[in-house]
């Protein structure tokens, strides 16, 4: 959900750059930018994620060996 929201984000933004009035090359200067800016923000959102899944699968994993040992 997320990353559509971001895909949506990206295309609105370039949309609305390349039809500003400026220079070819600081139009690709800016859509490389937020190109940059939204792959960081992306990156950090899925390593994020992957923490908290990492947390969850931890915490399973600890509660189904407690309780396995409570019914040995």
């Amino acid at each position: 959900m997320a990353s559509k929201f971001l895909t949506g984000l990206a295309a609105g933004i370039v949309v609305g750059i390349l039809f500003a009035p400026e220079k070819g090359t600081k139009t690709r200067e800016k859509i490389a930018e937020i190109g940059n800016d939204l792959k960081d923000k992306f990156d950090a959102l899925v390593a994020k994620l992957n923490c908290e899944i990492d947390d969850m699968t931890a915490e399973a994993d600890d509660f189904a060996s407690k309780a396995k040992s409570q019914f040995k």
